[in-house]
């Protein structure tokens, strides 16, 4: 049974190939793509990315049905880590630093792994920093003594104050403003890589390529029912 991963702004398909090269990689998901996967018979569905602005996003029901049937569902790092910190009591795995902070109330809101990004043919290509960098950033800047605690709670403070798709680090820098601290801060970010939503892709991908994860016992059984609106997505799909 195959395995399709759904891929973009936060991993290049030809780096997530190296960590799990016997899948199959498709855009961000979006609504009906689960509902597909099923369908087409796969056995481990990975969530990494997904549609949130001007294309429906997935529906946590179509997850439900993919577990119902017996489907290995997988989140981390950007969509993939929201879904599975919300439906990990059903029986989705989630994996990485991530979903653990949304899984444990660290996060609450979308816009911790929201940007935007560029169309398929620039690989998806990131326009913004998401939150979720940026914090992980400016922690490994406090660490390292780049900058000092209470400016770093400033800068996150800032930062999530600003629109998702307006973040970057060039203006995160600019809050710290000029000077020597400002000057160091620039020079740790561009020698130290901050991408955590990359790092959580790349370990839970090469876990499940090396069959380190294991299934979870849902926390409540449930009883999969076929609501009108999720008929009518099969309908549309051609499956009624």
């Amino acid at each position: 049974m195959t395995t399709r991963v759904f891929l973009g702004p936060t991993l290049p398909v030809a780096e997530a190939e190296k960590a799990l090269p016997a899948a199959e990689f498709f855009p961000p998901v979006s609504v009906g793509d689960v509902l597909r996967a099923v369908r087409a018979g796969c056995g481990t569905i990975v969530l990494v990315d997904g549609y949130f602005q001007g294309v429906p996003s997935v529906w946590h029901k179509e997850i439900m049905y993919a577990l119902s049937q017996g489907v290995t569902v997988i989140g981390c790092s950007s969509m993939g880590a929201l879904r599975a910190a919300e439906l990990c009591r059903y029986g989705m795995q989630g994996y990485g630093r991530i979903f653990s902070s949304y899984n444990d109330g660290s996060y609450e809101d979308d816009d911790e792994v929201a940007v935007i990004h560029g169309d398929a043919e620039s690989g998806y290509r990131p326009l913004s920093e998401p939150m979720v960098n940026i914090r992980y950033g400016l922690d490994l800047a406090r660490r390292a003594g780049v900058i000092s605690g209470e400016l770093e709670e400033l800068l996150v403070r800032q930062a999530k104050q600003v629109f998702y798709a307006d973040r970057h680090w060039s203006r995160v820098i600019a809050d710290a403003g000029p000077g020597e601290t400002a000057d160091r801060l620039r020079r740790f970010l561009r020698e130290t890589d901050t991408n955590l939503k990359r790092a959580d892709a790349i370990e839970t991908l090469w876990r499940i390529a090396n069959g380190e994860l294991h299934a979870c016992a849902p926390v409540e059984d449930f009883t999969f029912e076929e609501t009108y609106s999720f008929l009518v997505l099969q309908e549309s799909e051609g499956y009624c």
